[in-house]
C-alpha cells in the first residue's frame, strides 16, 4: 500500500541524524601546598568555594598537604577561572600566600 506524500515527508525527516555538537574543554583547578597557610584556611576554602563537606575537604587539604598538589575540581573555563580568582583573593585578604591555578583536562 502506498504511503501518503505529508506522511512520507515526515518519515524522512525522522531518518535524519543531528551533527553532534563538540563539549567544551573542561578545566582542573589545582591547589598548591605552601609552608605558610594554615590548613583550616584551606579546609574553610574547600567547603566554601567548592562545597565539599567536612570530610571531604580534610581529605584535599591532605593531599595538598603530602603530595604537594590536589585537583579540587573540574570546571568549564568560566567557571574555572572564577574559582581561581575567588581562592586567590581570599587568601590574598587574609594574607595567606596561598596558591590555585587551572590547566586544560
Amino acid at each position: 500500500m502506498p504511503q501518503d506524500p505529508v506522511h512520507r515527508e515526515e518519515t524522512e525527516l525522522n531518518v535524519k541524524t543531528r551533527p553532534k555538537t563538540q563539549r567544551p574543554p573542561m578545566y582542573k583547578v589545582l591547589l598548591l601546598n605552601d609552608d605558610f597557610t594554615p590548613m583550616e584556611f584551606v579546609v574553610h576554602i574547600l567547603e566554601r568555594l567548592f562545597a565539599m563537606s567536612h570530610s571531604q575537604a580534610m581529605q584535599v587539604m591532605l593531599t595538598v598537604h603530602r603530595k604537594g598538589v590536589a585537583v579540587v575540581g573540574v570546571f568549564s573555563h568560566e567557571v574555572a577561572e572564577t574559582k581561581v580568582a575567588q581562592v586567590m583573593e581570599l587568601a590574598r585578604r587574609q594574607q595567606h600566600p596561598l596558591q590555585c591555578t587551572m590547566e586544560k583536562e
